[in-house]
């Protein structure tokens, strides 16, 4: 932590979906290292964790699609902590099948948890922020906001259309003060992948060093890119899409 940095959220409430593990989780602690007061969902009860001797977070379990637990987190966020200022959308699911493999209701599925959640969570934080002409949404897409490969269709399909909810969310809600952007995060070690493969960390460990960067990335570095598109070092960045893949996207391969 830097000078810069230090204490640069003091005063800020956050809301941080998927915050059991992962991305979300180390979003979630560092937001409030850095003076943040935090919300932190999922629908694990793991998440619960972070509020242990920590007042200055809150927790709440629950299904990131369903449209009461949007409802509840940011009534959370007010209640305890008197406002929303940024909301990170991460929490996300993952398939790995062929199109033709693929039923309606994989389709569904992920698109309620990567789409529709995210547009649940920003209605609801949007509603919170406008009254008070100040915000921030960050949303954790992909590479496959932009490129995709054989099996992840659904999961594709549903960063691409992260991709354009950010833009449209952005230039809707500027002249309010509130900035949207996302980050394109490449190949990240956490358990996404679990219930796909048998050990979903070594997978992404070794599917990361095809980046040329050569590795997959930490969630901790993921969640740095995070803290600096909600934080107003990005003050003059609106409806970008912030690649952070160890330059995953601009090689062919």
């Amino acid at each position: 932590m830097t000078s810069v940095t230090l204490g640069e959220f003091e005063g800020k409430v956050a809301i941080v979906t998927g915050a059991a593990s992962g991305i979300g989780r180390a979003t979630a602690t560092l937001f409030n290292s850095r003076g943040a007061s935090v919300v932190a969902e999922d629908i694990k009860t793991e998440v619960d964790e972070l509020a242990r001797d920590n007042e200055r977070i809150a927790t709440i379990v629950g299904d990131v699609s369903n449209e009461e637990t949007a409802k509840r987190a940011v009534a959370l966020a007010t209640e305890r902590f008197g406002k929303v200022d940024i909301l990170v959308n991460n929490a996300a699911t993952i398939i790995y099948k062929p199109v033709i493999d693929m039923t309606v209701e994989d389709w569904d599925s992920t698109m309620a948890v990567n789409v529709r959640g995210w547009f649940l969570h920003s209605r609801e934080a949007l509603r919170a922020m406008i009254p008070n002409h100040s915000g921030s949404i960050v949303n954790v897409g992909s590479y496959a906001c932009f490129y995709t490969f054989p099996q992840i269709a659904a999961y594709a399909a549903s960063k691409g259309a992260i991709a354009q909810l950010t833009r449209t969310l952005a230039v809707e809600n500027i002249a309010h003060g509130i900035r949207v952007n996302a980050v394109g995060s490449g190949d990240v070690i956490t358990d996404l992948l679990n219930k796909i493969v048998p050990d979903g960390r070594k997978f992404l460990s070794e599917h990361g060093k095809r980046a040329p960067i050569g590795r997959a990335a930490q969630p901790e570095e993921i969640a740095e890119v995070i803290a600096f598109l909600a934080s107003d070092r990005a003050s003059f960045i609106v409806g970008s899409v912030l690649m952070a893949d160890g330059g995953y996207s601009v090689i062919i391969q």
